[in-house]
């Protein structure tokens, strides 16, 4: 695996483990939407755990 593989399959992994979403809907997200998703599941996560 390259690293963009292995970045994408972190970025899915992580997406599906907050949001529970499925593989496929996360794949089919447009790398910057999916960025954009993580960032935010990261400031809320941050702001649960202060």
């Amino acid at each position: 695996m390259t690293y963009a593989a292995d970045r994408l399959w972190e970025e899915a992994a992580y997406v599906a483990y907050y949001l529970h979403w499925p593989l496929d809907h996360i794949l089919d997200l447009e790398h910057p939407v999916r960025e954009r998703v993580i960032e935010e599941v990261g400031r809320i996560h941050t702001r649960l755990n202060e």
